[in-house]
């Protein structure tokens, strides 16, 4: 069930109408019926994946609370083997075979292993796999920490892992912010409604208009790499960037939004990371439920920066790797985060972080930001065309074609020059929104009749159909 799709409509009215109509003890079950039904929508052999996870981390963390000594410790590693077991089983079963067959092959070894559709016909990664894997050992670490109590409640844990507003692409939630939310007596309040509301047409109106509508350019010039010149591969690189922080951001506001209009307040996953001045800043602002994960559950613990300057490079290499390879089974996405591992080892070294001030005060600050803020945005640009390329051979033919004086042309897209300018002004729309009004909600007086205006913007210049979100493959 597609956020953008009339289904989730009528599934999201009768749900939070149904949520309010009940009293207050019973409304968790009503959510947890929702949220079973929304994953099973996608396909219900999904549930009993899920429910694996769910019931060895319960009881994990049960175990944990009532155990001492190292056994605390041993329950803990079990659990995460458990949940980084499914994960690597359905999602880098073929990756790390055929790796393994091509290093065997290399050191003259025949080997040949069946692939995972032979070995298990019709049986699919599920979706959003990677999300709520990482958000059920969240509350194993954090109940082995002390931070969180165990939860007994069956169901309310369940709903934890399973709530659909954030079940399939997040944001990746902690225990200690959402799960205590449940047992509340949330009443209804009109500003909860307005808020989550709009959340959810801003994020359906980026989806939609913006991010599906840039699809037409990225997906037909990164598709035909080969046919396409400079001028169009810049084009698609640049779309590129913004389609997926629509595509992303929009899900996380319309995951807040559908959340917030039942009271619940999930934590921001996107702010305005376009406009950062650095890549540490980006990663600051850029999937922050995802980046703040690694840093609290894999960096810190490895030493962060408290260790001496070389280690500390290996732990930030090694973390953004291994978030490369969370992102999905291949060399590009791995790529991808050393990209930006080896982009902030080298500011690390250059100290470039420093380079300018946040002062609003001059011209010349004002000027510098704008310009770090470009720079990192080139970056960022140039280390996505490994995350989107079809194949490595795509990405590095698209770099060599861009760095070609001689391969720029007059640009030949799939779509006509009245769209190419609708697209334009739509990023430039999203840019100022972002910069000048990042966390704007119409009030009273002017809420009904802007959500009148972007409802009817949405109608007019949406692209509807089966465009699935682009995370709900990781």
């Amino acid at each position: 069930m597609l956020f953008n799709s009339l289904h989730f409509l009528f599934f999201f009215i009768f749900v939070t109408t149904l949520y309010y109509s009940v009293h207050g003890r019973f409304r968790w079950m009503v959510l947890l019926i929702a949220s079973a039904y929304f994953y099973a929508s996608f396909i219900p052999a999904y549930l009993i994946i899920l429910g694996c996870i769910i019931l060895i981390d319960y009881t994990s963390g049960i175990w944990i609370e009532r155990t001492n000594g190292q056994m605390r410790l041993w329950v803990l590693v079990a659990s995460i083997i458990a949940n980084i077991s499914f994960l690597a089983f359905f999602k880098y079963f073929d990756f790390l075979n055929s790796n393994l067959s091509l290093l065997l092959d290399w050191g003259k070894a025949n080997h040949q292993s069946p692939a995972f559709n032979s070995l298990f016909p019709g049986l699919v990664l599920p979706i959003g796999l990677s999300f709520h894997t990482f958000q059920s050992m969240s509350y194993t670490i954090e109940v082995y920490r002390g931070n969180q109590k165990a939860e007994y409640n069956f169901g309310i844990y369940s709903l934890y892992v399973l709530f659909y507003p954030q079940l399939v692409a997040g944001p990746i939630e902690r225990p200690q912010n959402v799960l205590w939310q449940f047992r509340e007596q949330i009443s209804y309040e009109w500003d909860n409604l307005r808020v989550g509301l709009w959340l959810i047409l801003w994020g359906l109106f980026k989806k939609v208009v913006i991010a599906d509508r840039l699809a037409l350019v990225t997906d037909e010039v990164f598709g035909h790499v080969d046919n396409q010149n400079a001028t169009n591969l810049v084009i698609a690189v640049f779309f590129y960037s913004i389609q997926i922080y629509c595509d992303f951001s929009g899900y996380s506001d319309i995951a807040l939004g559908t959340a917030r209009t039942m009271g619940f307040k999930l934590m921001t996953n996107f702010r305005s990371p376009y406009l950062s001045g650095s890549i540490s800043e980006f990663w600051k602002r850029w999937h922050i439920s995802l980046s703040t994960w690694f840093r609290d559950y894999l960096y810190i613990p490895l030493g962060g920066n408290r260790v001496g300057k070389v280690r500390m490079y290996i732990n930030l290499m090694f973390v953004f790797l291994l978030s490369g390879l969370w992102h999905g089974a291949s060399w590009l996405f791995i790529i991808w985060g050393g990209v930006h591992g080896f982009y902030l080892i080298l500011a690390h070294i250059l100290g470039t972080e420093s380079w300018f001030t946040n002062s609003k005060s001059t011209v010349f600050s004002k000027l510098s930001r704008l310009l770090h803020i470009c720079w990192t945005f080139l970056l960022v640009a140039f280390a996505w065309i490994f995350f989107r390329a079809e194949s490595t051979a795509d990405a590095f033919q698209i770099f060599s074609t861009i760095a070609s004086p001689s391969a720029y042309s007059v640009p030949h897209l799939s779509i006509n020059d009245t769209e190419l300018l609708l697209c334009l002004v739509l990023i430039a729309l999203l840019m100022f929104k972002d910069h000048y009004i990042p966390d704007y909600v119409p009030g009273q007086p002017t809420f009904w009749p802007s959500v009148a205006v972007i409802s009817l913007l949405c109608y007019l210049f949406g692209m509807f159909g089966s465009n699935q979100f682009i995370y709900f493959q990781f």
